[in-house]
């Protein structure tokens, strides 16, 4: 994490590249005045402990605050139906939290979030959407599932849609 400028993330991968590794997965963002970048690399065990080593002494001048962490790769066996939730509202504090104890409470994971507030273009309200990946166990019954979720949704007055993921 760091405070925004051009060139960050190419000045990053650099010294990733460097190192003998590569980018697998990532989820980058700029949040205020901040980027926030989310990084999976892969490399052998050496290369890995170079970059731990590169990154560290390269985090004064990349002007990042730097947190790494090794982990090995999803565990097999999941049978969990990915599908994806939508949900667009009025702004209004808990609605995160809403959403995350209805899903925590049934044994859904949330995957991904990805959260946005804006101004609505005619009326120019405080708006706020909420996109999730989740991972819907395969004994569950969808139907019932689907119909619990926007009934609770109705409750909180959100607009809300969750439907499979295609592809």
């Amino acid at each position: 994490m760091g405070e925004d400028r051009p060139g960050l993330l190419h000045d990053l991968s650099r010294v990733i590249l460097d190192a003998g590794c590569s980018v697998h997965d990532s989820h980058i963002n700029v949040l205020g005045q901040e980027c926030v970048a989310m990084l999976m690399v892969r490399g052998n065990w050496n290369t890995l402990a170079k970059l731990e080593a590169q990154l560290r002494k390269a985090e004064p001048s990349l002007g990042l605050t730097l947190t790494l962490k090794r982990t090995g790769p999803r565990k097999a066996g999941d049978d969990a139906l990915p599908y994806a939730v939508e949900v667009i509202a009025l702004e209004q504090p808990g609605i995160v939290n809403s959403l995350a104890g209805f899903f925590a409470s049934r044994s859904i994971n949330i995957e991904e979030l990805v959260t946005r507030s804006y101004t609505a273009p005619h009326t120019g309200a405080a708006m706020f959407s909420v996109n999730m990946a989740i991972g819907v166990p395969a004994n569950m019954h969808i139907g019932l599932l689907r119909d619990e979720f926007l009934d609770f949704c109705d409750d909180l007055n959100l607009d809300a849609v969750m439907e499979p993921v295609k592809g």
